[in-house]
């Protein structure tokens, strides 16, 4: 793991800012794509909400890890709350006040929000698997010891190092970005299917907090369980993700199938021939 990267004098160049700030603007690159081939012509927004959205995110993720899920130590270190390169940003928050300004965005240039969500669904996990690749170069998101010799061995510099010492580590960031891509693949998929508008979207929401919440068992940064059952994580994404199965069946039995845009063409040119 590399933190830094080089200096510009004494300033240090994060390997943490620099993967955070390429999955942003990767995100948005692909987002740009799915929305070009979805052809209604919101591309022309995504560079906008890229950065209005990836803003948003940052700024959601530190809030809600500082508030929900390590407040009882910021609540005295008050000057160290903006330190992110710390460690310390909960994707919960990201997704929450990303979408929030995405939605305030489709809202007050009158687009079709629950499509266009739909179509950003499949970039946004993309974002945070490569985000996953920030933590791990950062040494947070850290797993807990393995008690093997199998696990990650993190530098002496990292919060890692600092919480369990040289034991080995379940590998739980590097699996989670993985199990994104998966998540990614699978959307797309699901994407070129007839469905429902919102359902791709929730179905992200679904698949992520099942990921988010089966490797919560092997995480070790934060181990407080509430009830003696589940940890603060585990209960966001237990939340979030009822609520998006909820939608999702109701979505799919309320609305009827979206047809793909193959399936849409044949029966444009009928309509076409039969004004002819």
């Amino acid at each position: 793991m590399h933190q830094y990267l080089f200096y510009i004098g004494d300033f240090p160049i994060r390997s943490y800012g620099v993967v955070i700030s390429l999955s942003i603007l990767l995100a948005t690159g692909v987002g740009y794509f799915l929305a070009k081939v979805d052809g209604r012509g919101y591309e022309k927004h995504v560079p906008d909400l890229g950065i209005y959205c990836g803003i948003a995110g940052l700024l959601g993720a530190r809030l809600w890890d500082v508030f929900f899920f390590d407040w009882d130590y910021y609540q005295h270190h008050l000057t160290e709350i903006l330190n992110v390169w710390q460690g310390g940003m909960a994707i919960q928050g990201g997704v929450f006040l990303g979408v929030l300004v995405g939605i305030l965005y489709s809202r007050k240039h009158k687009l079709d929000t629950i499509h266009f969500m739909d179509v950003a669904a499949p970039a946004i996990v993309l974002g945070q698997a490569l985000g996953r690749c920030a933590n791990l170069l950062n040494g947070d998101a850290f797993g807990a010891p393995t008690g093997s010799s199998f696990g990650i061995l993190y530098p002496d510099t990292t919060l890692a190092h600092h919480t369990y010492g040289a034991q080995p580590l379940w590998p739980a960031e590097i699996w989670e970005g993985q199990l994104d891509i998966v998540i990614f693949a699978l959307l797309l998929i699901f994407r070129a299917r007839g469905h429902a508008r919102g359902q791709c979207f929730a179905l992200y929401v679904m698949l992520y907090s099942l990921v988010r919440f089966a490797l919560e068992y092997l995480r070790g940064d934060y181990t407080e369980k509430y009830l003696g059952l589940f940890t603060s994580a585990q209960m966001t994404s237990l939340g979030f993700g009822l609520v998006a199965l909820c939608f999702f069946l109701w979505l799919g039995l309320r609305k009827e199938a979206i047809p793909t845009k193959s399936e849409e063409e044949p029966h444009e040119r009928k309509k076409a021939r039969r004004k002819k």
